[in-house]
């Protein structure tokens, strides 16, 4: 039975001069946005105290799909597959993290491995990544890529494009186009996903790498981790891009202050760009990306060490430092995220639909206003680490797992 929503006030919350020094909010305002009645999908005890700036800020309450659906395995011999992408002919594009490509039917049928691609350091988190195709596809068949790449002095995240080949067997005069420094000699944290924008140009995400001597990079604004970049086609900074407070920034940088961001999605309605990112120990963070803000990682957090140390001044709130529209203590590990705009189950439309890794479901959340108002977790009883979820042309939602599934979720 669907979960009743209960009208409430909730808060439009800003940073006010007086109170920031505090670390204070100050609520105005108000609107009327539904919030699901009752507990929510989580009944593990957070990790830490630390309050919300805000109501409903984690821990919304559940709803349920009234519309009868299923998920089905229809795949089950990807080799860890990392991102996912529909193609125009309906087809799905999908990328195995050790450095190649399948091609999967909506039936579940694979294409043999799609190589040609740079060679990629497979170790820890790393290996390929994200991926998205090109808006003009059909008629130039280019596919863009993330990737951990080995460089003088370690590793980093990096991009790439080519064109699929018309066998389909190969990436054809693949180029890499950015590359997010400084090199660091670890295998953790790369981020990695990418999509593009409604203004043509690519958005990409970036980790930190995850060390505490990398860590403070997520606030520089001359260094590539921890961001968001904004980036075209040949891997120059976009036109129009934000500018920062802070002198020398990176012409690329959209924003600041992530720490291991995995999921990227527009906004059918609004084409805002949402973003997730994995926290430490709690603090899994959803945020509604502006451009040239930060989003305040290591500095605010609502996580803690996974020692269970505090981080840093164990702050949540700081003037000039954005607030996740969500978080989740315990962590679910978000990774690939999409909007669905399908009509096949008509409750959906405009939710968002999150991988999640450690907690092993699909979660889905109901937004209002920018707010999240309902929370409710898929496929929890496959119990599959997903990696990644997409919306087909036919309208389905298709999801893949560490373990090499491959689901399509639809009404039934």
């Amino acid at each position: 039975m669907k979960k009743k929503l209960n009208l409430i006030i909730v808060a439009s919350f800003v940073l006010m001069a007086a109170a920031c020094s505090k670390g204070e909010i100050v609520e105005t305002d108000p609107e009327i946005v539904p919030i699901a009645e009752g507990p929510g999908v989580e009944t593990n005890p957070p990790n830490t105290s630390y309050k919300p700036a805000f109501i409903g800020q984690t821990r919304v309450g559940a709803v349920r799909t009234s519309t009868a659906f299923q998920g089905t395995a229809i795949a089950t011999t990807l080799t860890a597959p990392w991102g996912i992408t529909a193609l125009p002919d309906g087809r799905l594009l999908i990328t195995q993290k050790a450095g190649t490509m399948r091609i999967a039917t909506t039936s579940g049928v694979l294409s043999n491995a799609i190589t040609g691609l740079p060679a990629v350091n497979a170790n820890g988190q790393g290996g390929l990544l994200g991926l998205c195709i090109d808006p003009q596809f059909t008629s130039n068949r280019m596919v863009y890529w993330v990737f951990s790449e080995n460089v003088a002095g370690g590793t980093q995240t990096s991009v790439a494009k080519g064109k699929l080949a018309a066998n389909e067997q190969t990436i054809e005069n693949a180029t890499v186009i950015y590359r997010a420094g400084p090199a660091y000699n670890g295998t953790l944290h790369y981020g990695g996903r990418i999509l593009f924008d409604r203004t043509g140009n690519l958005i990409i995400s970036t980790g930190e790498r995850s060390d505490l001597a990398t860590r403070p990079l997520a606030q520089s604004v001359t260094a590539g981790l921890g961001k968001v970049i904004r980036i075209n086609t040949n891997g120059q900074p976009a036109a129009g891009n934000p500018t920062f407070s802070t002198g020398g920034a990176l012409p690329e940088l959209y924003s600041i202050g992530h720490r291991n961001p995995q999921g990227l999605a527009l906004h059918p309605v609004t084409g805002e760009i949402w973003q997730s990112e994995h926290g430490p120990r709690g603090g899994d963070e959803l945020n509604r990306l502006q451009g040239g803000r930060n989003y305040g990682w290591p500095t605010i957090t609502y996580g803690i060490e996974y020692s269970g140390a505090a981080i840093g001044s164990a702050i949540q709130q700081q003037n000039g430092l954005e607030q996740p529209a969500y978080y989740w203590d315990p962590v679910i590990s978000p990774s690939g995220m999409t909007f669905y705009s399908g009509t096949r189950i008509s409750e959906w439309q405009n939710n968002l639909f999150i991988a999640s890794l450690s907690a092993t479901h699909i979660a889905r959340l109901i937004i209002a206003n920018n707010r999240i108002v309902g929370e409710e977790r898929l496929l929890a009883s496959e119990g599959q680490r997903f990696r990644d979820i997409t919306q087909g042309k036919d309208n389905a939602l298709y999801a893949v797992t560490d373990g090499g599934r491959l689901y399509r979720i639809d009404r039934l």
